[in-house]
Formats: structure tokens, sequence, C-alpha cells
């Protein structure tokens, strides 16, 4: 049976962990979509293309994929500092978060988007659409399934990011773990925290693949 304090600690660690993972899926969302737009339609044969522009993005978010996630953790401590002012806690593990999770979803978005019939692009072309009209009325609706299952992709890898960043008092599930159940000994906690975020992953995959599936019923 736990105390009542640890109690206390795990809800406040679940909670942070909601924080950390909500807010840097929503950036990397609202920054990788547009990375993985300009990734699609500037590719040879689309509406925009421009291979230096697809090249120099594409390079951009092979490198940002390519480092380990914990290296990049301590690799931008001074920028985290920079720009939240501390090192330490849920807010500070934002900024490695995000940086991590906007090339991922850069890429799964590019995915999801090339996935779209060209029949219909160039239907949308006949009629006289232009480029934005493709992109918001054909591209973005079209893919929106696939996008909804990348997005729970990305949540999920990030629950797992937030974990770690626990090794260097990101808070979250990740700190408490590492606080309580490693360096105290305590396998309860080390267990629980693992069940919760195990439970978290499956209400994740289980909204996100709802969520895709009456979509596509639409």
């Amino acid at each position: 049976m736990l105390d009542p304090v640890l109690m206390e600690s795990l809800w406040q660690a679940t909670v942070e962990t909601f924080y950390m993972v909500g807010i840097s899926a929503l950036l990397a969302v609202l920054f990788g979509l547009p990375l993985g737009l300009l990734l699609v339609i500037t590719a040879p044969n689309h509406i925009l293309p421009n291979s230096a522009i697809q090249k120099v993005l594409g390079s951009i978010v092979n490198v940002g994929r390519s480092i380990p996630f914990i290296i990049l953790l301590v690799a931008i401590i001074p920028f985290t500092r920079l720009v939240v002012g501390t090192t330490i806690g849920s807010t500070a593990a934002l900024v490695p978060l995000t940086i991590a999770a906007i090339p991922f979803f850069a890429r799964v978005a590019e995915t999801a988007l090339l996935e779209v019939d060209r029949g219909l692009i160039e239907a949308a072309q006949a009629m006289g659409c232009n480029h934005w009209q493709i992109v918001l009325k054909v591209l973005i609706p079209e893919a929106l399934p696939s996008l909804i299952l990348g997005i729970t992709i990305m949540v999920i890898s990030l629950l797992s990011y937030s974990a770690m960043a626990g090794v260097v008092g990101g808070g979250g599930l990740g700190d408490l773990a590492i606080r309580y159940g490693y360096q105290r000994f305590d396998t309860t906690v080390m267990v629980v925290t693992v069940v919760l975020l195990i439970i978290l992953v499956q209400i994740a995959q289980y909204v996100g693949d709802r969520l895709a599936i009456r979509l596509r019923k639409q």
C-alpha cells in the first residue's frame, strides 16, 4: 500500500507527464505539419516542385531525427536555459521534447500526405483550385486519418521521451521513477510508474485508432 505522500507525488508526476506530452505534441504538429507539407509539395511533379528546397528541408529533418533523444537532451541544455530560464522541471523538458518531435512528425506527415491519390490533386487542379485550396481542401482532409494515427505514434514516443527526461530532472513519471524507484531502491514505485506509462500508452493508442476509424467512415 502506497502512503498518501507518495500517492500525491504519483498524481503530480502524472499531471506533469500530461503537460509535457500535450504541449510538445501540440507544438510538434503546429511546426511539423507545415514542414511535412513543404516536403511533399516541393517534390518533383507535385504542385510546387523545388528540388533545392526539398533537399535542404529533408536534410534538416534527417539530422533532427538521427540524434538520440538522451543525447539531444543534454546537448541543448544551454539553449533550454536560454528559452525557459531553467534546465530542471517539466517546462524545461518541453524544449528538447518539442525539438525531437518536430522532425519526427514532419516525416510522419510527409508519409501520410504522399498517400493522397494523385488523381484527386489533378482533379482539383483541373477545376482551377490554387495551391492553398489544394492543400487545405484536398491534401489535409484526405490525409487526416493517417495524420491522426501519426499523431498517436508521436504521442506514444513522447511518453517514452518524457520518461527519459527524468534522468536530468525533467519531472513527470520518469523523474519520479528515478528519484524514488531507482535512487531509493523502491521497487513498488518503479512498478507503479511503469504500469501508469503502459496505461497512458494504451489510452493514447485506443483514442487515436477510434478517431482514425471514425474519420475514414465519413
